[in-house]
């Protein structure tokens, strides 16, 4: 249903039938796995604590909040990835986390999708557009990364503006880098999902150079304090 290329984060077909090695992402909210990805990121950044922290979540957001965003934008059926249907593994040689869902996860849809009436466990029917980006909201945001941020403020200091700062360019990325295959515009889908998230005022959306749309961040994801310093494309940090 939610099949995908070889993406490097993702893993392929989304749902993973064999948990062996897979860790639940309710093992970073509880702390538990937490002190291992970090530690991932600062080895594979050189990274201080911070930016080792803003990295990795940078990487983590982006990938877990990647299904919801294209699901909605592309069919209006949305997983619902609360921590516990979302699980992670790290692999110092291959991308920092890569993503999979398990099988039982939740999908919502419209009343007019045929999934409404399969009769699946795993489908919920949602009345309306609305209902759907509030439990798309409710289980990315609410349920899982929202939790998952306050664990790492227990742990490291960095703000709140900075990490959704990269959720909101995440999604925005996503959106344009698939805009030919989305119905709409990509500006109206963009907008429509980070004000669902209410991180809207985090990016703008700037013309580019060939006068398409680019993110233009508010916030900056640290990876310039890195010992080879990196000033992403949309960064509000410009280069000297």
């Amino acid at each position: 249903m939610f099949g995908t290329d070889d993406l490097p984060g993702l893993h392929p077909g989304l749902l993973v039938s064999n948990e062996t090695g897979w860790v639940p992402a309710t093992t970073l909210i509880d702390g538990d796995q937490l002190p291992t990805l970090l530690a991932s990121a600062a080895r594979r950044w050189q990274a201080k604590r911070h930016a080792a922290a803003a990295l990795a979540w940078k990487a983590y957001s982006y990938w877990v909040a990647l299904p919801a965003a294209l699901g909605w934008a592309a069919a209006r059926r949305v997983p619902l990835l609360r921590a516990s249907d979302v699980l992670l593994r790290m692999d110092e040689a291959g991308p920092l986390v890569d993503i999979g869902l398990r099988p039982s996860v939740t999908v919502a849809v419209l009343p007019n999708d045929p999934l409404a009436v399969s009769g699946l466990p795993e489908v919920v029917v949602v009345p309306d557009d609305a209902a759907l980006l509030g439990l798309l909201r409710a289980s990315l945001l609410d349920e899982h990364l929202n939790p998952l941020l306050d664990t790492i403020h227990r742990q490291v200091k960095i703000g709140q503006r900075t990490l959704l700062g990269s959720l909101a360019s995440g999604v925005a990325y996503a959106i344009l880098q698939a805009a030919d295959t989305l119905p709409g515009t990509p500006a109206e889908t963009i907008g429509t999902l980070l004000d669902a998230l209410d991180v809207a005022d985090l990016i703008e959306l700037v013309p580019g150079a060939d006068g398409e749309p680019t993110v233009q961040r508010k916030t900056c994801c640290l990876a310039f304090t890195l010992p080879e310093p990196k000033i992403c494309p949309g960064c509000c940090i410009r280069p000297n």
